[in-house]
């Protein structure tokens, strides 16, 4: 039995216990309930109070009277957590590569499967 149909059936399995299949039927995706709040909107809900927090002490829109100093400070910090964010998924992408495991089991298995599938060709006829 492969990984992915193992995968498979236990997606299936869940999602019958959790009545989202019928039963007998295989689910490959459950989506999330309606309240739960996606990675996207999390990102742009930080944002955005960042952006506004920026706002407001940059062109000083409440009137709080804060030092030059720290609007001085705070207007190019925009460009700052750009490049920060830029370093660190440059840093975690090349962490990731550096960690990747070799799938030597999945490797044997696919040059298995497409012998097969070769040799099935070769039976109905097409040659290669």
């Amino acid at each position: 039995m492969t990984s992915v149909t193992r995968t498979s059936q236990l997606r299936g399995a869940n999602a019958e216990l959790s009545g989202l299949a019928a039963p007998g039927r295989v689910a490959l995706s459950a989506t999330p309930p309606a309240s739960a709040m996606t990675k996207l909107l999390q990102w742009l809900l930080g944002v955005s109070l960042l952006g506004a927090v920026w706002a407001l002490v940059t062109f000083d829109l409440l009137g709080l009277s804060l030092p030059r100093t720290y609007r001085e400070v705070a207007w190019p910090m925009p460009v700052y957590l750009l490049v920060s964010f830029g370093c660190y998924s440059l840093a975690t992408v090349g962490y990731r590569v550096a960690i990747f495991n070799d799938c030597d089991e999945a490797a044997k298995e696919l040059q298995e499967q497409i012998k097969e599938a070769k040799e099935d060709l070769r039976k109905k006829g097409l040659k290669m």
